[in-house]
């Protein structure tokens, strides 16, 4: 199993924010669906204020630019993408055209004991 993790920002407006959360509690049937089938196990995402925490867990086989170009032919993923992005912000450094941003491990419990 592989483990991804990414950040975003949203706009500074609690009222977008909470829309944005209630949103995600409710994802439409078929954004899950291609979640799925490109091999992601499970997927979290944290709030505070205006940042998000994504944790993608994936199948060994999980290809990132498999499930972009999935992404970018699927109508109903593009509909998704396209309604949240009224509720989110780039990050200040990320590339043009990236939504969610990979973070770097800095630091592990489990490998800290082992060493």
């Amino acid at each position: 199993m592989k483990r991804y993790c990414f950040a975003l920002d949203l706009k500074d407006d609690p009222k977008l924010i909470q829309k944005y959360i209630e949103y995600h509690q409710k994802v439409w049937p078929e954004v899950l669906k291609s979640i799925r089938d490109s091999g992601i196990i499970e997927m979290e995402i944290y709030n505070v204020e205006t940042r998000l925490f994504m944790i993608m867990e994936t199948s060994n086989d999980f290809d990132p630019d498999a499930k972009a170009e999935a992404d970018r032919n699927n109508p109903k993923v593009q509909e998704w993408e396209a309604l949240m992005d009224k509720y989110q912000q780039h990050l200040p450094f990320s590339k043009q055209g990236q939504k969610w941003v990979p973070m770097k491990k800095i630091f592990s419990l489990e490998e800290q004991i082992s060493e």
